[in-house]
């Protein structure tokens, strides 16, 4: 005979883990190493060391901002483009010994490399800044960042054809990729060569290959025929201003760091073109559930392809946004997703942590950023928010997984007594409680227990105790 009254079963204590997190211990699959950079390329704490000094200009004007401005408050003008006001850049070359063009030109720099984030007329120290001495990958991404942004740190001329200087810009990668591969220096000649072919293929893909006699080599086809030679020059020293490569003696020699940059960035194209699932191009919502039915190991390769195919800062902006949404599946795979992203991560997740949804998985991954143990993370969380946790994920549970699942989930929660539980789950008022007890009361085989459960349904249902 069943028993008119709940039982008071035990639950067993385990680590609570999050939905997403929870098959990794199924996992048997090895996982496949990272690719190793080519023979030569230097430690990552020497590349550190060449982007520290490649930056330090940069980092000082940026440390200077945060202590003499606390904490960088109109030194910035108000055009929204964060140039320094010309008061603020003369005390900054009176206080450091440099000229006002000088402050702007390392002002900018520290902007493009992540050092310094400005909004408006109001400016604060990037998260880059606040890692430079204890996390080398943050200054390699910083120095990366700058790389990227080559063509902006180093403006070209005003007399060059813009339209022909777009071209060059797009033809670039192709040039440093070859300097790479040549593993020494480069006659101009020759990369002027493989500048004219390349350009030549970018305006065959857009068919605007004119007809009636071609220009001499060494000029553009169309574009007012404007010369290469002097958009290759200029293309060299810009990349040569930012650490890239050296150029002089009409050849050019990519530096260490700059052969490693490039190294980085073929190997984000081939880790974009093997995504096995086919989810680069979609939105974040629509990558994480394609991925839901994946093993962690695939999904987190998906991931990394989704992320290389677009700029961190607005990948991280809309997996965030897909993690407000009502699925609290999506919610756990976004974060999931996040840790794939890493240290550029922390401030965007940082400023969700008020956000009651996302709170408790915000924690968890900043606990984990700072080098907590994935199974220890959960001991930080308060007693409410491992609760809302444990409602949120046995909703993702109810909405897509299976009857047995559900049940097993169970055992994840941090109280000891299903009556307990029950309790603290009708008081942290997580607006799925209703489903997920009447999900779990129908998938439990124990009548008793199912009974109460049912009960605690109707109760949060009615608002009665």
């Amino acid at each position: 005979m069943t028993s008119r009254n709940p039982r008071d079963s035990r639950l067993r204590l385990v680590s609570p883990r999050t939905l997403a997190a929870a098959p990794r211990a199924a996992v048997t699959q090895r996982r496949r190493p990272a690719p190793r950079p080519p023979e030569g390329t230097p430690p990552p704490v020497e590349l550190a060391r060449m982007a520290r000094a490649v930056l330090a200009d940069a980092a000082t004007v940026a440390r200077w901002a945060d202590s003499a401005l606390r904490p960088g408050r109109e030194g910035a003008g108000a055009d929204g483009k964060g140039t320094l006001s010309a008061a603020t850049a003369e005390r900054a070359a009176a206080e450091l010994g440099l000229t006002p063009d000088q402050i702007r030109h390392d002002w900018d720099t520290a902007r493009l490399a992540g050092l310094v984030e400005v909004h408006g007329d109001s400016a604060r120290p990037g998260w880059r800044l606040r890692a430079w001495h204890r996390d080398d990958s943050a200054v390699l991404r910083g120095w990366v960042a700058l790389f990227d942004a080559w063509s902006i740190a180093h403006p070209e001329p005003a007399d060059l054809e813009p339209a022909a200087v777009a071209e060059v810009v797009s033809a670039m990668p192709q040039v440093l990729s070859f300097l790479q591969l040549s593993a020494g220096p480069v006659p101009l000649a020759q990369l002027l060569d493989l500048l004219e072919q390349r350009v030549t293929e970018l305006r065959t893909e857009r068919c605007e290959i004119p007809y009636g006699p071609q220009p001499e080599p060494g000029m553009e086809p169309g574009a007012e025929d404007t010369p290469l030679t002097p958009l290759l020059e200029w293309s060299l020293r810009a990349l040569a201003s930012v650490g890239a490569l050296t150029y002089g003696d009409a050849q050019a020699t990519l530096t260490p760091l700059g052969s490693w940059a490039v190294w980085v960035k073929l190997e984000q194209i081939c880790v974009a073109a093997q995504s096995p699932a086919g989810n680069i191009e979609v939105a974040a919502e629509d990558m994480l559930r394609g991925c839901a039915q994946l093993r962690p190991n695939a999904a987190r390769a998906e991931y990394r392809a989704w992320l290389a195919a677009r700029p961190v800062g607005a990948a991280v902006t809309e997996l965030i946004d897909a993690a407000r949404g009502e699925d609290a599946l999506i919610r756990g795979l976004a974060f999931e997703a996040l840790r794939v992203v890493g240290a550029p991560a922390e401030p965007d997740v940082r400023t969700v942590v008020d956000e009651t949804p996302l709170r408790p998985y915000a924690l968890l991954w900043l606990a984990e950023h700072d080098g907590a143990d994935p199974e220890d993370a959960h001991a930080m969380l308060t007693r409410e928010e491992s609760t809302w946790l444990w409602v949120d994920t046995a909703a993702a549970v109810a909405d897509h997984g299976e009857a047995p699942l559900l049940v097993r989930h169970l055992e994840s929660a941090v109280q000891a007594t299903v009556p307990a539980l029950l309790d603290e789950v009708r008081a942290v008022g997580h607006p799925r409680t209703v489903q997920v007890l009447v999900a779990l009361a129908a998938a439990h085989p124990d009548p008793a227990l199912a009974k109460a459960v049912r009960r605690a349904a109707f109760q949060v249902h009615t608002g009665g105790s």
